[in-house]
């Protein structure tokens, strides 16, 4: 598919995941109808960090890790989310940057921004601002953020030059990129990698994660680190190989261990 194929395609699977949020039911990244015990969804937040947070802003939770709590975000600090959602990573870093800072959300499907938008309001949190756009064109000024955080989202996109190059133009000097995503451990068949992206939609796209680091650095990012945060295994595409009958066993062992979620860092240098 060309960009804009692939552009709305994402749009219209968040719009959908945003509506079954509206009706009682978990957003899902992968095949199964519900996010518990997903492999790549589960268990990425504290309940202490969920617990005063909106029930429907943990139900559009569609991430791969909590970026969040990695970034180590201050008080004061400007941070803005890479493809929001439901808004669970904003809500949490407005908390962690207080009152004196400020926490943008930018996502370009109508259905999530309004979800996001209802979240902030039953939350009652004020210091947020979400914005509608697209990660590869961010509507905010030159050096005007600290922080970027995204969860899952960057390897939706298919410019991701284009995303690294405005995350730099956007952060001020020695600001932090602090992203979670999937990223490809190795080489792997083509063949393989389309088939695992099917079981599990939010991996569309995945770069080699060093591929993902010469891409920040050709961008002009310093500092680059990839962290693997969870390492999939064979038995976490149960469904997948399930679906492919005699196949499995011949894809199984190209499986395992070849995608990760992973803390990706890196910082913009600083002022001359």
């Amino acid at each position: 598919m060309d960009e804009n194929s692939i552009k709305q395609e994402v749009r219209d699977y968040y719009a959908r995941e945003a509506g079954k949020v509206r009706e009682g039911k978990p957003a899902c990244c992968g095949t199964s109808e519900s996010s518990d015990g997903n492999p790549i969804t589960c268990s990425l937040y504290d309940r202490s960090e969920t617990a005063e947070l909106p029930a429907d802003a943990v139900a559009a939770s569609l991430g791969c890790g909590n970026p969040t709590a990695l970034a180590e975000l201050k008080p004061g600090e400007t941070v803005l989310d890479l493809g929001s959602g439901g808004g669970i990573d904003v809500l949490l870093s407005a908390r962690r940057v207080g009152p004196g800072g400020k926490a943008y959300g930018l996502d370009m499907t109508d259905e999530m921004l309004a979800l996001a938008r209802d979240n902030q309001r039953k939350a009652g949190v004020t210091n947020v601002e979400f914005l509608k756009g697209e990660i590869e064109n961010i509507p905010l000024p030159d050096n005007s953020v600290d922080v970027i955080i995204s969860n899952c989202v960057i390897n939706l996109s298919a410019d991701k030059d284009r995303v690294l190059a405005e995350a730099l133009r956007v952060l001020k000097p020695d600001g932090r990129f602090a992203v979670s995503d999937i990223v490809v451990r190795g080489t792997m068949p083509a063949e393989i990698k389309r088939k695992v992206e099917l079981w599990a939609g939010c991996i569309a796209g995945a770069l080699e994660e060093r591929d993902y680091e010469s891409k920040l650095v050709r961008a002009g990012f310093t500092q680059v680190v990839i962290e693997p945060t969870r390492i999939y295994t064979a038995a976490n595409a149960g469904e997948l190989l399930a679906s492919l009958g005699p196949e499995a066993a011949r894809i199984a062992p190209q499986i395992e261990g070849k995608f990760a979620s992973a803390f990706i860092r890196a910082r913009k240098p600083g002022a001359a």
